[in-house]
């Protein structure tokens, strides 16, 4: 006899750790067709995800936990399916949020400003800084589980990836898709840098709408066109008035003149059809130099662009008397010098939208700067197609109309790839003292390459942080070299992300991988939604609702914060979180441990059966010299097989979240709430019973931990591996003699063809299912002790065979009396002092005396026969529409099949009221 006992409760705290460093020792993480290695096949085609690289210097939150959960959860099914899958790491150096961490640094420590330090110096220090803190966001995506090849780890400013981001700017410049020059872009004051769109966060704020007076030139008339803004300040860079062509009233005015307040410019009134005129008053002053629509209509018209803030945002000379004011102060005293020269109308409170710095917080201002940017449209039209045509696949498919919507030329804008940073790759372009000209290169130059001259100076700006990130799922392959991870990793296969950033960096790998491989980056693009908090609320630290998922993991274990998280995701749908949900998933983890843990303790009971010459057949999972399954087997064999194909498809359809729903309620309310208790009755049994029964457990228990590895891999792999060897140290050992050293690399179960017998050990089970239920809630309705076993008398038609065979298990389970319990086809009468129940073709009478109140019981019996009429009256109506045509005809008949049901359930409920007159 061997014994194999588990800990009475799942101790994640001593097990995560342990089972990380088995899995990374053995080298399982790495792909099983590595083209370095000998003997590999270039013709099995591999499954491949790039992760979404955190920012080097951050910290995890649920945004990681969840990309790094669902990764994971593609990379484990894939590998158990025995493909050859990996998953890249990696981290970015997000150039403005670890170099403001650096400056904040050394104001704190040395009190001195990057300015005061020097470049040279400051990246001396933000290195540093990197490597100290730089594992910090790796080791907490350990913790959840992620099984990437670390060996692969890249890092977007390491050499390799350095070099494929110069060799993209030379090829895109030399191609005429790279240029220089002034073009409106938002612009981060306090951060002193260009700032990208995902850069900018919105956040709707109460301000004020201003309605003022332009009047018509010559000063000396009175008649004003009024118009209204929500930031007076710019009104010194206006440089024309528009109005729709078809506003009548004031199609007058265009082609006249009007006088800029204070300033005493005059600028011309337009026409242009973007005006709307149901706006404010239906004239629109036009600031090309500080509002994006704006700038646009500055170019149809050609309009001067004045820009009036500096890089501090405050004003400029073109301010006239204003020069030097921050903003803010600008808007004050020029709303108020308008005031006293009669030229204001009114003010307003208005919600606005204002744009500030993720980063720093302040509002963005739109300004025109001379930056480098991407002419994207080229590399736009290419990427439109390769989802159209169906090389990429976006999932949920609703999502390629987003993408469209961006990616269409009339609405896509040059990408500014320019940043005022030190941190980041620098921009290899360099500018000669002496003809002007610039010089791009691969390799640093010593001199021009226009003159030749030595006086050549780099330009100090570096790359947007997307533009490094955009090359990811082919340079961190080794790209532009041909490498053989190149050759055979890329196309990947998978790009699992936010929604959120669809455009800002999804749209961004596809332009890049067409341009510079000639094939898109992967095939498949899977969206994740936002979560949010129990209430639906954005998480947010004003709100005091966010979660930190380091704090989950401590108390809970990485398995239940997983599994929450997947289980509660649909694709491109946000999901509301709760610490509820998290404490139920660790109670699921503890039912998953107490289940394995009756199954490994069973095991090691059985009796020796070699003195017996039983022998097993491990190919076709038939014992000899043993009993056939029992009703409780078959049916929980069959469930699993329509588990199996029902998680299969979910799988195949990318529903994630509700294959894990599927196998969580099949292993708490069917394999561990009703196998494992009838489990326990057929292993007191002994014997040929026992090891019957044992080698269902094992097999049931096998599946549904190998299915659910991928959601919860901690828990799995520790109580797989106590099974196996449990399995292995009994007289069934045959069963567990193919199985790997490890969960991880099982194989998944695949569907199994239906063999005919399954519906009907469902249907046989579910009678005995609903009988148990019927009886236990009579006895709680009742309030009969849990330990008090009652009579009970059947009356059970056609059915009695069944239920005489079942008879133990449902005397069990509902808590009859065996000593005073019958089994007959039908009954003469019923019995008096009895409460009577319908399941189906069965009738139970159980004897309740002092608790029968015949009021009561009619008024049950008949809630009960209404409820079977209207279920028969829906019935019938399916039935007979256009439904028992179109529809398959199996699910036709199962509906055919419920009407019998409830018919017969019907005329017993009706009979028994009519017992009771």
């Amino acid at each position: 006899m061997n014994q194999h006992n588990l800990p009475k409760t799942y101790d994640f705290e001593n097990t995560e750790e342990r089972i990380y460093e088995l899995w990374e020792e053995g080298g399982y993480f790495r792909p099983t067709n590595d083209p370095n290695e000998p003997g590999h096949d270039p013709t099995r085609k591999p499954y491949v995800i790039s992760i979404p690289p955190p920012n080097v210097t951050g910290e995890l939150h649920l945004g990681h936990a969840m990309v790094v959960s669902m990764e994971d959860l593609m990379i484990r099914y894939q590998r158990m399916k025995g493909i050859p899958t990996l998953w890249v790491p990696g981290s970015d150096h997000a150039g403005i949020a670890t170099q403001l961490q650096v400056e904040k640094f050394l104001l704190r420590t040395e009190e001195m400003t990057r300015e005061e330090i020097g470049r040279e110096k400051f990246l001396e220090h933000t290195w540093n800084w990197k490597k100290k803190y730089g594992g910090i966001i790796t080791n907490q995506i350990r913790r959840l589980g992620a099984s990437c090849d670390w060996s692969r780890e890249r890092f977007t400013l390491d050499e390799g990836l350095s070099r494929a981001v110069r060799e993209a700017f030379v090829r895109l410049y030399e191609k005429g898709l790279i240029y220089r020059g002034p073009r409106l872009i938002n612009w981060s004051p306090g951060l002193k840098t260009a700032v990208s769109d995902l850069e900018v966060e919105y956040s709707e704020e109460q301000g004020r709408l201003y309605y003022f007076k332009y009047m018509l030139a010559p000063e000396t008339s009175e008649v004003f066109i009024p118009v209204a803004t929500t930031r007076p300040e710019t009104i010194l860079g206006d440089t024309a008035v528009a109005v729709h062509p078809e506003d009548e009233r004031y199609q007058q005015f265009i082609g006249k003149k009007v006088i800029v307040p204070i300033l005493g410019r005059e600028i011309p009134v337009i026409a242009d059809d973007y005006v709307n005129l149901e706006f404010g008053t239906g004239a629109l002053k036009i600031t090309p130099g500080h509002d994006p629509n704006d700038f646009e209509i500055g170019e149809r018209h050609g309009l001067e662009i004045i820009s009036v803030l500096d890089e501090s945002a405050r004003v400029t000379a073109r301010g006239g008397p204003y020069q030097g004011q921050d903003r803010f102060e600008a808007r004050e005293n020029l709303w108020a010098d308008m005031k006293a020269a009669g030229l204001t109308i009114k003010e307003e409170e208005y919600t606005l939208q204002l744009p500030r710095s993720q980063r720093g917080g302040e509002i963005v201002e739109p300004m025109v700067s001379t930056q480098w940017f991407v002419d994207i449209k080229p590399l736009a039209e290419k990427a439109i197609a390769a989802v159209r045509d169906g090389r990429i696949k976006i999932i949920p498919e609703h999502f390629a109309k987003v993408y469209y919507n961006w990616m269409e030329p009339e609405r896509i804008r040059d990408w500014c790839i320019s940043r005022q940073l030190w941190w980041g790759h620098r921009i290899p372009v360099w500018y000669c003292d002496d003809c002007g000209e610039p010089t791009v290169a691969r390799e640093d130059p010593t001199e021009c390459a226009h003159c030749g001259s030595m006086n050549i100076q780099q330009d100090p700006d570096v790359l947007d942080t997307w533009f490094s990130s955009g090359l990811w799922p082919f340079s961190t392959l080794g790209w532009p070299d041909e490498t053989p991870d190149l050759k055979y990793f890329y196309p990947t296969t998978m790009m699992e992300t936010g929604y959120d950033i669809l455009f800002f960096w999804v749209a961004r790998m596809i332009m890049m991988g067409l341009e510079f491989t000639g094939d898109v980056p992967f095939s498949e693009v899977y969206l994740h939604g936002l979560i949010r908090d129990e209430h639906g609320r954005k998480m947010s630290k004003s709100y005091g609702n966010v979660i930190d998922p380091l704090e989950v993991i401590d108390e809970m274990g990485t398995d239940a914060l997983r599994f929450t998280l997947l289980v509660g995701s649909a694709p491109g749908n946000d999901m509301n979180l709760s610490l509820k949900k998290v404490k139920a998933n660790r109670n699921f983890a503890n039912k998953i441990w107490n289940a394995t843990r009756f199954v490994v303790t069973e095991l090691g009971k059985l009796v020796d059966w070699e003195e017996q010459s039983t022998t097993y057949q491990s190919t076709n999972y038939q014992f000899t010299n043993l009993p056939t399954y029992t009703l409780a087997d078959s049916w929980i064999w069959a469930r699993l097989r329509s588990l199996r194909e029902t998680v299969n498809r979910l799988f195949e359809n990318y529903q994630y979240g509700e294959a894990g729903r599927q196998i969580y309620d099949f292993f708490w309310n069917e394999f561990a709430d009703w196998y494992v208790e009838i489990a326990k009755l057929q292993m007191a049994n002994g014997a040929a019973s026992a090891l019957r029964t044992a080698e269902a457990l094992i097999r049931v228990l096998d599946t549904c931990l190998r299915m659910l590895h991928p959601f919860t891999p901690f828990v799995t792999e520790e109580l797989w591996g106590r099974l196996k060897q449990a399995v292995l140290d009994s007289p069934l050992a045959a069963l567990a003699k193919d199985w790997p050293e490890v969960l991880m690399i099982a194989p998944w179960p695949e569907s199994e063809e239906i063999e005919g017998w399954e519906d009907q050990a469902i249907a046989d089970f579910s009678l005995v299912q609903e009988i148990v239920r019927a009886i236990r809630n009579l006895r709680a309705e009742k309030e009969v002790k849990p330990g008090a076993r009652i009579p009970a008398v059947f009356a059970c038609g056609e059915a009695a065979a069944i239920i005489e065979s079942q008879a133990s298990i449902i005397t069990a389970l509902a808590r009859l009396d065996t000593k005073r319990f019958s089994i007959q086809k039908s009954l003469p009468a019923r019995p008096a002092d009895h409460i009577a129940l319908v399941v189906g073709p069965v009738e139970i009478y159980l004897p309740l005396t002092g608790l029968v109140d015949v009021a009561e019981e009619r008024a049950r019996l008949e809630k009960e026969y209404a409820e079977a009429q209207s279920q028969i009256v829906r019935l019938e109506k399916l039935l007979s529409s256009p439904f028992a045509e179109k529809a398959p005809q199996d699910v036709v008949q199962n509906e055919r099949d419920k009407l019998t049901s409830f018919e017969e359930t019907a005329a017993k409920l009706k009979a028994q009221i009519e017992s009771l007159a």
